[in-house]
């Protein structure tokens, strides 16, 4: 059985194939730029021709190409969207429409395509993946399954932050479901709230197999957690460093006890401490980080973790986990650097396949064993075949 499973960040898409037969450690694997990176970089190279550009598809990760396209617009260059493709900038079409953007309807669109540059943007490339796979030998013929993370702010009310918004509804996902799990769907089953999330199941359409959506946040942790170092330790905080957000969960006996998530931007060594002792003895509020430009906070537990019961204080994940490795004094909390299966890079991918098992529990049985282990056990690669 192969899974694909794609964890997409806003510097990189993290994706790894996973095979039933082999051990998870000879998985096939790819690290490459973003979709808004992609779009940001293919921007960045056509505005010195100053040529019109039309953006069609789907909402998308912003950050990076949200930039580029609003210096685009900026410089004066013509610049049309679809409704639909319009929502990476903000799902208030008005207010697109503000930054000298012109909206254009999917007709007016292909009337345009023949005068202008056409980009589709979206988060999920399936026939890109399989493509490039296929160039190293690699099929994705015959999935079992697929699943994609990616981080959704959600379509809040005019009127209503976003940051305050994506903490309510995951205020309403733990306390419906107090585990990791509660943020993963199957892509018929999304919330209509969750416009991300379902431009992804849009995305993935046409799939021969059933495609599984989660939040990027709650996967990277639940990834983090297989390594086994991490997996002893019942109680414990994690934290992933992302380029862009950051968050730490703390998890215990009955599930998630705490959680806050913060703008990597915004954050240094010593304030990203300062939440986590706060998250740890049950201080931690959420105007701490709302009021400060980040998410949030939400606390389940007022019990106090204690740091010391293990030879560290915090579990580490993240592309920025750098942050932890600098100057420390004698005080600082001591991490430790998660690498579940030998790579902390695609924790996420790790974090789908568990959600994977428990969303399609027919495919369970393969995938839990492989995360406990118990599958390949010296497998070679060359002697698994797969056409």
């Amino acid at each position: 059985m192969k899974i694909l499973t794609v964890d997409i960040g806003t510097g990189t898409q993290d994706v790894f194939l996973y095979d039933s037969d082999l051990d998870i450690e000879n998985g096939f694997k790819l690290v490459l730029p973003s979709p808004t990176m992609m779009i940001h970089r293919r921007l960045k190279a056509a505005l010195p021709a100053r040529t019109p550009i039309l953006l069609t598809g789907h909402q998308m990760g912003g950050g990076p190409s949200a930039w580029a396209i609003e210096e685009y617009a900026r410089a004066g260059i013509p610049v049309y969207m679809t409704p639909s493709a319009a929502t990476t900038l903000n799902d208030e079409l008005d207010k697109v429409e503000a930054l000298g953007i012109q909206i254009v309807s999917e007709d007016e669109a292909d009337k345009l395509r023949s005068r202008v540059e056409t980009l589709e943007l979206k988060d999920f490339d399936f026939l890109l993946i399989s493509k490039t796979f296929q160039d190293y030998g690699v099929s994705l013929n015959g999935l079992g399954a697929a699943a994609v993370a990616v981080f959704d702010h959600g379509n809040a009310p005019a009127g209503v932050s976003d940051r305050q918004f994506r903490f309510d509804y995951l205020d309403e996902r733990i306390r419906a479901k107090n585990s990791l799990s509660s943020f993963a769907f199957l892509s018929t089953e999304v919330p209509k709230i969750m416009t991300r999330l379902q431009s992804v199941a849009d995305s993935g359409r046409g799939l021969p197999c059933p495609l599984v959506v989660m939040d990027t946040a709650p996967a990277a942790v639940w990834g983090a957690g297989f390594d086994p170092v991490v997996a002893k330790s019942e109680n414990k905080i994690i934290c992933n460093v992302g380029n862009f957000h950051t968050l730490a969960f703390r998890l215990g006996e009955r599930g998630i006890e705490g959680v806050f998530e913060h703008h990597t931007g915004e954050i240094d060594l010593a304030k990203l401490e300062g939440l986590i002792r706060k998250l740890a003895d049950g201080s931690l509020r959420h105007a701490d980080v709302f009021d400060d430009m980040g998410h949030g906070a939400l606390m389940y537990s007022q019990d106090a973790f204690e740091f010391g019961r293990d030879e560290f204080d915090v579990v580490v994940t993240g592309p920025r986990r750098s942050m932890f490795a600098g100057s420390r004094s004698a005080d600082s909390l001591k991490p430790y650097f998660a690498v579940p299966f030998g790579d902390m890079m695609i924790a996420g991918c790790f974090g789908l396949l568990a959600a994977t098992a428990e969303i399609l529990p027919e495919l369970a049985g393969p995938i839990q064993r492989s995360l406990r282990g118990g599958s390949g056990q010296g497998t070679a690669p060359w002697d698994v075949i797969r056409l």
